[in-house]
């Protein structure tokens, strides 16, 4: 049995972990219960959900269908997936895909042929049982039996968790977890319940929230003029419709809410819930329409009777102004409708369930008694009548919900997969694949814009040099791999602002405002770095120059030039070592050599600082890491390919290997805080979670880049992979920092939360990188030979030819 990792801090509930652990704060693994021999060829551990799945229609199946295919983006070199779907008499389904059995919940002798048919599959490793009360209600003890006769280990699901359970109630549960490797909830009410009402071990309990979907900004006025709500103040619920819903609480207020806001439509989503049809038919809906017509609120109400696509649902919801939760259920744990319909940015009325207590507050909505019509009118007037707290609360939502997105409850599932299973492999993250949406909307004629409001362009922050010369380098990246040729208008786009920001004297400044004027903070800050990635993003493009059109090209070569002026004047490391890198790319773009003597110039400089500051156990240029730490040590290795000179390598690697020995603990990147920096007397990073910059992250992924190409040493790529998957989760929240979405990228990884702006920098940031990682794969089967055959071209040239 592997050993498990050991946790620093132990909580009482691992809610920001979402994780599996034991007491004393370690992850456990569940031993398998007479598992037959695996067959060594299944190339992936195979967990099996139980669990409703579509066609059926109801919450847990649409719930399990998008943790799969979250599970599958993110996993798919990790696990396998299979589903074993529930039935029962009156509901049966056709399925295909992924689900491989059938379970009928009205036979008991049904669940013990399930059992005997998972401990046959060898290729079965992991068992995961969503759990309702009222899915297993007929057959309780053959639930247990099935679980406790299943040779792998189960993870039980609990959808809900009822409070002050009797005698029975308890029983039932305690024996399901006592079967269960492990239980999850959703909530921590949940949890707390569970360990002090049912006694279950704290050891047992996960807790992993109900997935959300990641969106990105909708416009609100299109989808109500799609839907026919324009003109509207939108009121939406949805769900299985039950008299458990109370939408009367909703109906009675209506009158009120109408008298001072005549304008208001209130949606009814979703089709009645299939055992309330068996039971009693359309009952409830019929009263419902009933009260409407008594009320005279025919024209202020909208039945959307379908179970609605996953997409259309979304816009729903987007184009709603207030969602309205009136369950009237106190014992209800968790609502996923209430969950979708906050990441959506709707602002939330609700009824006091656990759910609604844990996660609103008075900064996402109002919570109001049950089945108190009248304080719900008073709610939903007072959000009416105040757009500035409507939209407060939509903002505060989406950041209280973030940690929810699917991508990180897939995260969440697959660490304690990983970790219940006996051999308990590292996950293996998938590329996302790459989407240029989010950089496009920040893109604007004149440039990119520097600042979001989460998703949503902020043109008021203006524009920097910076963040367009780094989008034009992302770019043309992706014009290289991608040959599409709409990223040549966004090329120019990009070059027309850096020619913008050239002076006469030949400097360049950096802060343009949304006039596009230049602004004063040009004269209070050093604006070396920011000259700096203009000669880089400059080189990249010449570097181009046989894709692109020739007046470009040529124009980009001669700013280039206008540009070099005044480098020999730098003295910061960085922004030399930005010029060396744009040096580098147009040195290589026709082996010309007559860059060299000002690249010897510039790495020269670095040298001195190095020695300067070199001890036994500090080989560093400065006496400090700070930030974007790897463009140095890269800038020596592009020195060397332009001069052939051995010493500027072996600098370029002693310096890289010791960052990367501070900034790696073994797989793992730790990311050098912008909260402090690692100084020379310090013989290790101090320990501190958060200020955890994109940019940082990327350029270490550019050197990886570069470095695995030079000398094709695995370390290299190893270390870039793991980096990247940064983005993807493998930090300390274990969120994601890349939101596929929208296709833009956070700005920061704090202590406790990640920031949800998702500016220019960042975005850009990160696609450098993931273009970076994605070129690997090609040249990873280049051979090994590249390095031997390098150091005669530098012998015989001086030049070492390899575009990095």
């Amino acid at each position: 049995m592997r050993t498990p990792e050991t946790s620093t801090a132990v909580k009482l509930y691992k809610e920001s972990d979402s994780s599996h652990f034991s007491e004393n704060g370690t992850r456990r693994s569940w031993p398998m219960k007479n598992k037959k021999a695996r067959n060594m060829a299944v190339p992936l551990p195979e967990i099996l959900f139980i669990t409703s799945y579509p066609p059926r229609e109801c919450g847990i199946a649409t719930y399990t269908q998008d943790l799969i295919r979250a599970l599958t983006n993110k996993f798919k070199q990790s696990f396998k997936f299979s589903i074993c779907a529930l039935q029962n008499d009156a509901e049966q389904h056709e399925y295909t895909g992924k689900v491989h059995y059938t379970l009928n919940t009205d036979h008991k002798h049904s669940f013990y042929q399930l059992a005997e048919k998972i401990n046959a599959n060898a290729a079965i490793d992991l068992v995961v049982l969503q759990h309702e009360f009222g899915f297993f209600a007929k057959n309780e003890e053959g639930f247990v039996a099935l679980i406790e006769a299943i040779h792998q280990p189960v993870v039980v699901v609990f959808h809900t968790i009822l409070p002050d359970p009797n005698s029975a109630l308890k029983a039932n549960v305690q024996s399901i977890a006592a079967a269960a490797a492990s239980v999850v909830v959703m909530t921590r009410s949940s949890a707390q319940t569970l360990h002090e009402e049912y006694d279950v071990d704290l050891e047992k309990i996960s807790i992993i929230s109900h997935g959300t979907h990641l969106l990105p900004h909708a416009n609100k006025s299109e989808l109500k003029a799609k839907y026919g709500l324009t003109g509207k103040h939108v009121l939406s619920t949805f769900g299985l419709l039950s008299a458990g819903k109370s939408i009367e609480t909703t109906l009675k207020a209506l009158p009120s809410i109408i008298f001072e806001n005549p304008d208001v439509m209130f949606l009814i989503i979703g089709i009645t819930h299939p055992s309330v049809v068996k039971n009693e038919g359309e009952r409830y809906r019929q009263k419902l329409e009933t009260l409407i017509k008594n009320l005279n609120l025919e024209q202020h109400t909208r039945f959307v009777n379908r179970f609605l696509p996953l997409p259309e649902l979304l816009e729903y919801l987007q184009a709603t102004d207030i969602y309205l939760f009136t369950s009237n259920d106190p014992e209800q744990a968790v609502s996923g409708t209430f969950s979708y319909a906050i990441s959506s940015g709707c602002p939330i009325v609700s009824t006091p369930i656990p759910h609604a207590q844990e996660v609103l507050g008075d900064d996402v909505g109002i919570i109001f008694d049950f089945d108190d019509s009248q304080q719900l009118a008073r709610a939903v007037n007072q959000l009416l009548s105040n757009s500035e707290l409507t939209d407060s609360m939509s903002s505060n939502g989406r950041h209280r919900m973030a940690s929810t997105a699917w991508q990180n409850s897939a995260i969440a599932h697959a660490r304690l997969f990983k970790d219940l299973l006996p051999d308990g492999k590292p996950l293996q993250y998938s590329l996302p694949v790459i989407n240029l949406d989010h950089m496009k909307r920040l893109t604007t004629d004149f440039g990119m814009i520097q600042f979001s409001v989460i998703d949503r362009p902020d043109i008021t922050s203006g524009y920097t040099l910076d963040d367009n010369a780094r989008a034009l380098i992302a770019t043309c990246k992706h014009f290289e791999t991608s040959g599409n040729q709409t990223d040549v208008a966004y090329i120019q786009t990009y070059f027309n602002f850096i020619q913008y920001c050239l002076q006469p004297s030949g400097y360049f400044l950096n802060y343009v405002n949304e006039a596009e004027e230049f602004t004063d903070q040009n004269a209070t800050t050093n604006l070396e770095d920011a000259n700096g990635r203009a000669i880089w993003a400059l080189g990249y493009l010449v570097s181009m120059s046989h894709l692109l059109p020739k007046k470009l090209a040529k124009a980009a070569d001669k700013l280039l030039q206008r540009g070099l002026q005044n480098v020999s004047g730098m003295h910061s490391s960085r922004a030399m070592a930005f010029v060396m890198k744009g040096l580098y790319y147009r040195t290589m773009a026709g082996n010309d050599a007559s860059y060299r003597p000002l690249m010897r110039k510039l790495a020269d400089r670095l040298v001195q600082m190095y020695r300067h500051e070199e001890t036994e156990e500090w080989h560093w240029f400065e006496a400090y890491l700070t930030y974007a730490n790897s463009v140095l040590p890269e800038a020596m290795l592009c020195a060397w390919m332009v001069t052939g000179d051995f010493l500027y390598r072996d600098i370029a690697q002693r310096s890289f290997d010791f960052l990367l020995s501070k900034t790696f603990n073994g797989t793992n990147m730790q990311v050098i805080s912008n909260k402090t920096w690692l100084y020379k007397e310090e013989s290790y990073l101090p320990i501190i979670k958060g200020g955890e910059q994109p940019i940082d992250v990327a350029y270490t992924v550019l050197a990886l880049d570069a470095f695995y190409k030079a000398f094709h040493d695995e370390k290299y790529l190893e270390k870039e992979v793991s980096a990247f998957n940064w983005f993807l989760g493998k930090n300390h929240l274990h969120q994601i920092i890349y939101n596929p979405g929208t296709g833009g990228c956070y700005d920061g990884l704090e202590e406790t939360h990640v920031n949800l702006n998702q500016g220019a920098e960042s975005t850009v940031s990160y696609l450098m990188a993931r273009l970076s990682v994605g070129d690997n794969k090609r040249s990873k089967r280049a051979g090994r030979s590249a390095t031997a055959a390098l150091a005669r071209k530098a012998k015989h040239t001086g030049l070492v030819n390899i575009m990095i």
